[in-house]
């Protein structure tokens, strides 16, 4: 294929068509006047570029309020991106349960769902109840499944750029599963698959507590917690996908197991499940001095895989997420410790999206690959008048 350039008709096309969809959807609607003048293209151009757009289905002619035709005789004609042009759903794939989000091309969430699974479910039936959700989530919203243009899945374990698990310890056969070949199955549009704390990383940026920084690590803390990291706005995943795996911390001996350091006994906890740990925090609560010195452990062993991961990325901002969120006193000893580590301590915060961080985060990804089809365009060409 020969190198695209300024002459290049088609590419000068794709251009404008990228300028002027990006115009209109900045905004509720726009005369051909308002998009020339902020485009800066010719009103010829413009035309016709809205026309195509309108062809391709993704600009619609909005009617004119009559009060407003009787009052200016024949109004200018108005145009909106049509968000409802194509839809995108977001994928938290738990231990407990499968959530599922639908939104239109803007992101503007349509409808959740999610259902309960156990945790020791196999991996065919957590995928089979991952389609069933998705499939009642789309009835209940009246949408088609082939208007669907980008799913996005957020999944514990170590993910590679094909979909592939490389290892997910948290689910049962998750470990190898190619899950972004078997989502593919279902839908005919792209999947992307992602890790669960990554997607929520992307989330608290969008929507979250993290709106105003372009540096952060997210901790999504759980029996082994994760973490994600943004380093200048970008999602940093390393080089094998395995960056922010902190939960493994403890195998260089620092750090006892979770097990141990949530022992209220003089032996490991067992089994080591949510419902498990939950009692010990509920025992803290209540006084219990053993269940307050497990709970103790707990944040004390996320403090240093914190303050691990700080110390090597510097972020601006860290946001724990998780079952940590609901902890009482956990950012105190957080910000203490990482005060006596860094030559400029971060600021700690919970997050603001809780349970929803990953599938919102997943949803965002869904929105990212749309907007690059949309508005990515090769070289570094501007538009043409």
């Amino acid at each position: 294929m020969g190198r695209l350039t300024g002459g290049d008709p088609s590419l000068l096309r794709r251009i404008n068509s990228a300028v002027v969809l990006h115009a209109l959807r900045a905004t509720d609607r726009a005369t051909l006047t308002e998009i020339t003048r902020v485009t800066g293209l010719s009103r010829p151009t413009v035309e016709g570029v809205v026309e195509g757009l309108i062809e391709a289905g993704l600009v619609v002619e909005q009617a004119a309020e009559e009060g407003a035709a009787r009052r200016q005789g024949r109004p200018a004609r108005t145009f909106r991106f049509r968000a409802e042009a194509g839809h995108l759903l977001g994928i938290d794939v738990g231990a407990h349960r499968v959530t599922a989000v639908l939104a239109d091309l803007d992101g503007r969430e349509l409808g959740t769902l999610s259902k309960e699974i156990s945790e020791t479910a196999p991996a065919d039936e957590r995928l089979e109840r991952l389609r069933s959700t998705v499939a009642e989530l789309l009835r209940r919203a009246g949408v088609a499944r082939d208007s669907l243009r980008a799913v996005g899945v957020g999944s514990p374990g170590i993910v590679e750029a094909d979909g592939t698990v490389r290892l997910g310890t948290a689910l049962p056969g998750w470990t190898g599963l190619k899950l972004g070949d078997r989502l593919s199955r279902s839908f005919k549009c792209p999947v992307l698959v992602e890790n669960d704390a990554n997607a929520a990383t992307v989330a608290e940026h969008w929507k979250g507590a993290a709106t105003e920084s372009d540096d952060i690590v997210f901790v999504l803390a759980g029996l082994s917690p994760g973490a994600g990291a943004l380093i200048g706005g970008r999602l940093h995943r390393g080089f094998g996908g395995a960056a922010g795996e902190i939960g493994a911390l403890h195998l260089l001996g620092r750090e006892a197991t979770p097990e141990t350091l949530l022992s209220t006994t003089d032996q490991p906890l067992h089994p080591l499940d949510e419902q498990q740990v939950a009692d010990v925090f509920a025992l803290a609560r209540e006084g219990d001095q053993r269940a307050r010195a497990a709970v103790d452990r707990f944040i004390q062993r996320l403090v240093h895989d914190v303050a691990a991961l700080v110390l090597a990325l510097d972020p601006e901002l860290v946001v724990i997420g998780g079952w940590a969120a609901g902890l009482d006193g956990v950012l105190a000893p957080l910000r203490n410790e990482l005060a006596r580590y860094c030559l400029r301590p971060p600021k700690v915060t919970l997050s603001q999206l809780g349970e929803a961080a990953v599938a919102t985060g997943a949803l965002r990804l869904a929105l990212d690959h749309v907007e690059e089809q949309l508005f990515a365009v090769e070289g570094t060409v501007t538009a043409r008048r």
